[in-house]
């Protein structure tokens, strides 16, 4: 029902006409659908029911995330429910965690995890924001750099840190000393570069403390990047299915493409490549929802994330190849999947650096 669901919302909900309008315009999407996300429960999904969420688990939110991406859903599903969602139901501070929660599940809230500064680094226990107390309050400065969803969001989670360690707090994106710079991406999209200076908010929007700050973030990100690697799964499905279509319809010399060899075995390379992709998602998502924890659950989220990302650049780079000439204007809808397979496989790390990161996880783990 769920992925009928969304595959209703993916040819009703939304259009690549409404993908195209939205591009390279800020924030890039449309809060009238993310209210419709929210109304559908999707936006709850990870989130448990003591807070107004759902409470399931990686494989519904997989059929969700691979389902909205099929259709280049612009709006900031994974990084705000997923991400920094995810950090926000790990947090230690339960009043203003259910007040965070309850309203992301509603649709009135839409949060950004600000916690990455160098680029090809993963590293969730170090920060260069400075946290310190001043007078009745917290004072923060410096930056965060690759801040997913940023434009739109209307608040940030920053980690930082604080005299007792890595913390975490909770900055409204109109708090007096905030500034956000939006990068292009390749797909039209933007990401943020979050600037804090003298930044003053309340003891209470400590939002993890050092006590559980570094395990919420390294959760949150495992599972995003699981999340992460269904959306190029979608995105991949679909730009394979154009191009099968496309070798079905199109004829050359009196026959349709499909019937030449060449094409022929380089589509079953990519529908091998699709489907082992698929493989390593579905033992992923069931190895989270059965409690995934440390070295593993990570190596798992950087398997997972290397397999769908190579396999994403590879099938949107050849679905332009096989469509010949006109996959290579902005007019077909081909290119737009290539560059949303090129952003979500550079996000949160490329395929490389998470084979690296698999290699040190299962050796720390059998160690």
């Amino acid at each position: 029902m769920l992925r009928d669901s969304v595959a209703d919302f993916a040819k009703r909900g939304t259009d690549i006409k409404r993908v195209r309008r939205l591009r390279e315009t800020r924030p890039g999407f449309e809060r009238t659908v993310w209210q419709q996300m929210a109304e559908f429960g999707w936006l709850g999904i990870l989130v448990p029911e003591a807070y107004g969420g759902l409470g399931l688990g990686c494989t519904e939110m997989a059929i969700v995330a691979a389902g909205t991406a099929s259709a280049l859903t612009p709006e900031p599903l994974t990084s705000a429910a997923v991400l920094a969602g995810g950090v926000i139901a790990r947090s230690d501070n339960e009043t203003l965690k259910r007040e965070l929660l309850e309203s992301l599940v509603a649709g009135a809230l839409i949060p950004a995890l600000a916690w990455q500064e160098k680029p090809g680094v993963l590293d969730t226990t170090q920060s260069g924001v400075r946290a310190e107390p001043f007078e009745a309050a917290i004072k923060l400065n410096g930056g965060k750099n690759f801040v997913a969803g940023a434009a739109g969001a209307d608040g940030f989670v920053v980690s930082a840190q604080s005299r007792d360690g890595l913390a975490l707090y909770w900055v409204p994106a109109n708090a007096g000393g905030v500034t956000l710079d939006l990068q292009p991406l390749a797909d039209g999209r933007t990401t943020g570069a979050l600037r804090l200076n003298d930044v003053v908010v309340p003891k209470s929007n400590l939002l993890a403390s050092s006590a559980n700050a570094a395990e919420a973030l390294n959760a949150a990100l495992d599972t995003t990047l699981v999340m992460a690697g269904a959306e190029i799964s979608g995105v991949m499905g679909r730009a394979l299915d154009m191009s099968v279509d496309y070798m079905k319809t199109r004829v050359q010399f009196g026959k349709p493409i499909g019937s030449f060899q060449a094409l022929a075995h380089r589509a079953v390379d990519l529908h091998i490549q699709r489907e082992l992709s698929s493989a390593v998602l579905d033992d992923a998502v069931a190895f989270f929802d059965g409690g995934a924890s440390g070295a593993r659950r990570s190596a798992m989220a950087s398997r997972v994330k290397a397999r769908c990302s190579e396999a994403g650049l590879r099938i949107t780079r050849e679905a332009i190849q096989i469509h010949g000439a006109i996959g290579f204007t902005d007019e077909y809808d081909a290119g737009l999947y290539l560059k949303r397979a090129m952003t979500l496989s550079a996000w949160l790390g490329n395929a490389a650096l998470h084979r690296r990161r698999y290699a040190e996880l299962t050796a720390i783990d059998q160690g």
